[in-house]
């Protein structure tokens, strides 16, 4: 087998998006040739950065969009022909108040989370996932901020999902799963959808066992999602805060 049948089916092997010729070519016709692993990681960066809609570096006939109507919202159940790539444009978590996910986004952008008084920093997986726990069972000083849980095990994330052609659905976890979450999932992130994966009422149902988180990130648009969100989530939260004032007063 020569290199870039190998290279390809190392990419495909990890459910990749399928590259485009161009991209093997120029992998595999460099000198010195780096290494078979070398190049695996180098192909697997670029596919996982790329955008599904536009970019050279994947074989857009190889990719399959989402059927057509599957977000309608008037179909009350159907599921996906054939394995989808997609990739995360927003993402929501829905177990947490719109003030909730303000202080949620704060902490990411600093790179803490809170327990109690004390600062954990999320670059300590255990830690974190300690302060979930701790935040699920409602332990703790008491007296400082209330912990985000953005990856507790009983968080539930709403996403919307873009095919190869642009169009958009909402996805929301059906059962949870790691890797998904504020802070986790960036814009950009790539996932694959299996054939038979379930879709009601114009949203796409995740489990495991059918989906495969890839990974990945565009950094332009996480930016601009980072940015757009906080300025959204405030409005929002003052929207409703506004309301409530304006009932209470009224009663």
């Amino acid at each position: 087998m020569d290199t870039t049948a190998q290279l390809l089916d190392s990419i495909t092997s990890q459910c990749l998006p399928p590259p485009s010729e161009s991209l093997l070519t120029s992998l595999t016709t460099r000198s010195p040739q780096p290494p078979l692993p070398s190049l695996v990681a180098t192909a697997k960066a670029r596919l996982l950065a790329a955008d599904l809609t536009s970019s050279s570096y994947l074989d857009g006939a190889q990719l399959c969009p989402l059927p057509s109507g599957t977000d309608s919202a008037n179909v009350k159940e159907a599921k996906l022909r054939h394995h989808t790539h997609v990739q995360v444009v927003d993402i929501e978590n829905l177990s947490l108040s719109r003030w909730e996910q303000v202080e949620e986004m704060e902490t990411i952008e600093r790179g803490e989370r809170t327990r109690g008084r004390e600062i954990i920093r999320v670059a300590d997986e255990e830690s974190a996932d300690a302060a979930e726990s701790l935040a699920a069972r409602g332990t703790g000083t008491g007296t400082g901020p209330r912990p985000p849980v953005s990856a507790a095990k009983k968080a539930t994330h709403r996403l919307v999902l873009q095919d190869c052609k642009g169009e958009r659905v909402y996805a929301v976890e059906l059962t949870r799963i790691d890797g998904i979450g504020v802070g986790k999932t960036n814009m950009g992130c790539k996932m694959l959808l299996r054939a038979g994966t379930p879709v009601a009422r114009g949203t796409v149902l995740l489990t495991p066992e059918n989906c495969v988180l890839l990974g990945g990130k565009i950094d332009a648009w996480h930016d601009a999602w980072m940015n757009g969100r906080m300025a959204r989530l405030k409005e929002a939260a003052g929207a409703g805060n506004a309301h409530t004032t304006t009932t209470t007063t009224t009663t």
